[in-house]
């Protein structure tokens, strides 16, 4: 039974579909206007290990990502780089996809652009205004914050608490404070769409409800993103679907934690700021991704160079039992799966699973991937049968997968020439002829490669 904190409730629930065995899902997508840095991709590789979860577990899951690809800081970056907005969107969409695939990350099955559902954002916004939810005032619509009697359900704070803890925006031709846009009038000169309002643009918030409605229905199973995301943004898209909808907007929400570096909140002011790539060149990605598996999703993490250290030597001991059993594999001989080696196999898919049922948590089911690596190097060095090496190997994968692991680093094929040096230097080591064995290892390095003796047989590594 798989169980999700949802932040709606305060509590942890058991998850259930609106239809068996299918899976809406959305989740708040980048706005386009500069490389993506280490706290977004927290919420990328979470979530992406969830929907991953969700299919391993024979769920159907239709995953909605969008692109925020209109938006102020979209125009003021276009300004400095001297690009139309258009194009300054698309040139960022591309650099976030490289991102996510050097992160592991699958494409949504769906990512809409704003900029493709003007249409439908503004039919949005007029049955709002049908509805007596917001009002037209000098070019921009407004919604009225107080008419939602829900409102605030999703933070679990009151109106007037909002309204004292948040910066809320004065305008004179708001009816209340803490109203919010829902379109914002502009410049005919500037970016803009035509609507019964005027020229203009739509707010941020009114984006994800009108996306999730036409890609996913009116009520959704799940909504993620960060949890700085709780207030306003999802506040505000829970209080515009459901007025508009007459539904429930979604039954589940679920929040990642953000990211401190050295202990202190990321900001570009305290220059404590670090973008993805950046971290990318000197780590790789796959050390990034497991960095953001390795905690419980929900809490705050602490991003260093030292946790970063520690990701990188634990995705060296996953790559090096993969190397281990596939080496001992290629000599092992022909046998049974013993009972004992079932169970643990069996014992750690259980633990797995178990692991992820329990609102996601990665950090257990990565233990039961390392209990499993244990019993694996054991079990190749003792000798074990070709079938046992073979099962334990597909349950490795298996598992490894599910978390978007070990994918970075190919298997190299070692050159005919260099195998059969190794062949030779076999040969002459059996015949007990040590100096001709050290001179075609030292033929071997010269190729670029190292050679060594284990317990699973002959070790080739490129230097």
């Amino acid at each position: 039974m798989i169980q999700v904190f949802n932040t709606l409730t305060d509590r942890k629930e058991e998850f259930r579909t609106l239809v068996p065995h299918k899976v809406r899902m959305y989740v708040c997508g980048p706005t386009v206007y500069n490389y993506i840095h280490i706290g977004n991709a927290r919420p990328i590789c979470v979530f992406d290990v969830f929907r991953r979860f969700l299919e391993y577990r024979g769920y159907e899951v239709t995953f909605v990502q969008n692109y925020t690809d209109v938006n102020d800081k979209i125009i003021r970056q276009s300004e400095k780089e001297g690009l139309t907005p258009e194009a300054t969107a698309e040139k960022y969409i591309a650099e976030y996809e490289r991102d996510a695939k050097g992160l592991n990350v699958r494409p949504a099955t769906v990512h809409p652009k704003v900029s493709c559902y003007m249409e439908k954002i503004i039919h949005f916004i007029e049955t709002l205004v049908e509805k007596g939810y917001a009002y037209p005032a000098g070019g921009d619509v407004y919604y009225r914050t107080r008419q939602f009697a829900d409102y605030g359900k999703l933070s679990g704070q009151s109106l007037d608490d909002l309204i004292a803890g948040a910066r809320v925006e004065v305008n004179d031709v708001k009816e209340d404070p803490l109203d919010f846009a829902l379109w914002k009038g502009c410049s005919p000169t500037e970016q803009h769409w035509d609507s019964p309002w005027g020229p203009g643009r739509p707010g941020w918030h009114i984006e994800c409800s009108a996306m999730a409605k036409d890609t996913l229905g009116d009520t959704i199973d799940l909504h993620c993103g960060g949890h700085d995301l709780i207030f306003p943004h999802h506040e505000n898209e829970i209080a515009q679907s459901e007025a508009a909808n007459g539904v429930p907007f979604s039954h589940y929400w679920m929040h990642n934690g953000h990211i401190n570096v050295d202990h202190k909140k990321m900001s570009k002011s305290l220059g404590n700021f670090f973008l993805t790539r950046e971290v990318a060149e000197q780590y790789g990605y796959e050390v990034i991704r497991y960095l953001m598996i390795q905690a419980q999703y929900r809490a705050p993490m602490n991003y260093s160079a030292e946790l970063l250290d520690a990701c990188k030597a634990s995705l060296d001991r996953l790559y090096e039992c993969r190397d281990t059993v596939k080496r001992a594999l290629s000599a092992a001989p022909s046998g049974e799966i013993t009972p004992e080696a079932q169970a643990a196999f069996d014992k750690a898919r259980a633990d797995f699973i178990a692991a992820l049922e329990d609102d996601l948590n990665t950090a257990d089911g990565l233990a039961a991937v390392f209990t499993l690596v244990r019993f694996l190097n054991s079990m190749a060095a003792e000798g074990a049968s070709k079938e046992q090496l073979a099962a334990g190997l597909q349950v490795f994968t298996e598992l490894t997968d599910v978390l978007g692991l070990l994918y970075e680093r190919r298997e190299q094929e070692i050159p005919q020439e260099v195998l059969t040096l190794a062949e030779q230097r076999a040969a002459a080591r059996k015949a007990k002829n040590y100096a001709e064995a050290d001179r075609l290892r030292d033929e071997i390095t010269a190729l670029g490669y190292a050679i060594r003796e284990t317990k699973q047989g002959v070790e080739i590594k490129k230097l």
